[in-house]
């Protein structure tokens, strides 16, 4: 009697909750199943599964900008009870990982958030954006508006809105690239599907790094259990708190 791989078993019911629009279980589901592959060292699946997971992301991405504008979150009272679709952008005092939380807290409601973090305006006029998982992924980018510094504001700014959802969407993809950017290319393909894996984590809603993680799998799969330890460069960032 043939055993069917759990791994596969999840990947039917994913499918099948995409086919059906059901795009919050169709995205959990996907990525259980990514972690399971990953754990078994298995980067055939790892490969085959990042494109549906991209696929039910895309989706949820799609509700979240549909839903309205960008929501700009300065303290926990500024998050709709129940939370409500759409993207929010989280400034200081708050910070990446209440971000994070924000839209985990969302996808377990069945509800589509994708949230990004500004940090204090910086003296050249830009924000530091960031995104976290068990990395930190920044990049800095014009805000929506030019901004005057003002020192005794914890965020160096008075901004309080409006964001334009293509500023939103543009500075998403902006930090997405700029993740990308930053895999050394001379690491072990196995070591680099972890570093696809740990930036998918910060940033789930990133169309391209589903694709790299997908390519970067098929390099690795019949390549030997790499012997070296994996090499992960310290973050020397003077924007982060």
């Amino acid at each position: 009697m043939t055993r069917t791989n759990p791994i596969d078993v999840l990947m039917e019911r994913a499918s099948q909750a995409l086919a059906e629009t059901r795009y919050v279980e169709a995205e959990s589901l996907a990525a259980r199943a990514l972690v399971k592959a990953r754990r078994a060292d298995d980067f055939e699946r790892i490969a085959r599964i990042a494109l549906p997971l991209q696929e039910a992301r895309r989706q949820l991405r799609l509700l979240a900008a549909e839903a309205g504008p960008v929501r700009l979150v300065t303290a926990p009272a500024d998050v709709p009870d129940p939370i409500a679709p759409g993207f929010y952008l989280v400034q200081p005092p708050l910070i990446g990982l209440d971000a994070r939380t924000l839209g985990e807290a969302g996808l377990r409601r069945g509800v589509a958030v994708v949230a990004l973090a500004r940090e204090p305006l910086t003296r050249d006029g830009l924000w530091p954006i960031v995104a976290v998982s068990e990395i930190s992924c920044r990049c800095k980018v014009l805000p929506p508006v030019p901004l005057e510094r003002v020192e005794s504001r914890m965020s160096k700014d008075e901004f309080s809105g409006p964001i334009p959802v293509a500023w939103f969407e543009s500075t998403y993809e902006t930090l997405g690239d700029s993740a990308i950017a930053a895999i050394d290319t001379g690491e072990p393909p196995a070591w680099r599907v972890d570093d696809c894996l740990e930036r998918l984590d910060a940033l789930p809603f990133h169309e391209k790094l589903h694709q790299v993680l997908a390519a970067t799998a098929r390099e690795a799969i019949g390549q030997p259990t790499p012997e070296t330890p994996r090499r992960r460069p310290q973050i020397r960032d003077p924007y982060s708190f």
